[in-house]
């Protein structure tokens, strides 16, 4: 495994990052990864060199299940080793009216339970999950500052917003003295139905580090789907027990015709260099130049996770790289400049 310096900080992770969104996540009843699963991913993921591990305050079921189980792990390892990060803004506790939101209020208090759940002193990064349209920024900056100088936050990040927001938030830090951001989380990868160049140009410019979740778009990049329909692109063929096969909304967020042109780059990527879809597709993201990109991993299973790892090794040439990117912007089956 190798190390990157994460975006203008100094502290460097490793080249993917273990996302645990489904530890203790309850579906139709079910839980998608036990207190055992999570450990044993956690242990998988160590013991590949991964040091970076991405939580929420509302992961798991109920929400925080997440950051326990990391927070039960952590004591058998030097906290030291790992850079972990968390977030705020989705409600936390829905009885509460100032149980949700980025106010000085819940900030303060979501930092204190992910810190006591997490069993740690402080987080190396602390996301805004969400803009919130109800709380100045100014507010959320100084409250976020704060947890910064009292040394419960080392960096600050934040996930999926508009341009124009992350653009505004940085330069209201800026212009107010107070603590920057260093790294972002946007929905991001190389078969996404939507553009998302603007964000990733402030990205650029301001040299923050992009951690993008659903690297794989949810498994589709994968190549476990079939296109089950040529008139519909969101009709998928999905093997039984793939997220596909039970989740209605796939089809909507992750197929389309430019996921299923990349798609097809991807494959072919992929027999020439001898790798599987997903290792290509991860390895295109680590790739972008611009930015220090870590792709935030979901695997299941140990064995998803030593695929996805197999990433770290596979080399893709820059014109194999541009295949890929140029499939984005592919129309009637020609090319256009990117």
């Amino acid at each position: 495994m190798q190390y990157r310096q994460l975006g203008n900080t100094g502290t460097r992770v490793s080249e993917l990052c273990l996302g645990t969104w489904r530890f203790g996540k309850e579906t139709n009843g079910v839980v998608e990864t036990t207190r055992d699963e999570a450990h044993g991913l956690l242990d998988a993921a160590w013991e590949h060199g991964i040091n970076f591990i991405d939580t929420a305050n509302v992961y798991g079921t109920p929400n925080g299940r997440s950051e326990e189980f990391i927070g039960e792990w952590l004591t058998d390892h030097d906290r030291e080793d790992f850079v972990i990060a968390s977030k705020v803004y989705f409600p936390f506790d829905e009885d509460n009216p100032n149980g949700r939101g980025l106010s000085r209020k819940h900030v303060f208090d979501q930092v204190e339970g992910t810190l006591n759940r997490l069993d740690t002193e402080y987080l190396d990064i602390y996301y805004l999950h969400r803009w919130d349209e109800h709380t100045p920024i100014e507010e959320t900056l100084r409250a976020l500052h704060q947890l910064v100088e009292d040394g419960k936050v080392n960096y600050l990040g934040v996930s999926t917003m508009a341009a124009w927001q992350l653009t505004k938030a940085q330069l209201t830090a800026e212009l107010e003295g107070l603590t920057t951001f260093d790294v972002t989380q946007p929905l991001h990868h190389a078969g996404y139905y939507e553009d998302v160049s603007d964000y990733l140009d402030v990205c650029a410019d301001q040299d923050l580090a992009v951690c993008n979740y659903s690297p794989l778009a949810g498994g589709f990049l994968t190549g476990k789907y079939e296109r089950a329909d040529p008139d519909d692109p969101e009709a998928v063929v999905a093997p039984d027990g793939a997220r596909g096969s039970f989740d209605e909304m796939f089809g909507d967020w992750y197929a389309s015709e430019r996921g299923w042109n990349v798609l097809d780059q991807v494959r072919t990527v992929a027999d020439e260099v001898d790798a599987t879809p997903a290792q290509v597709a991860l390895r295109w993201l680590m790739d972008w130049d611009e930015f220090t990109c870590i792709p935030i991993i979901g695997a299941r299973t140990p064995e998803q996770l030593t695929e996805n790892v197999g990433a770290t090794d596979i080399t893709i040439s820059e014109e194999q790289w541009d295949r890929i990117m140029d499939a984005r912007y592919r129309s009637d089956g020609t090319l256009r400049g990117h």
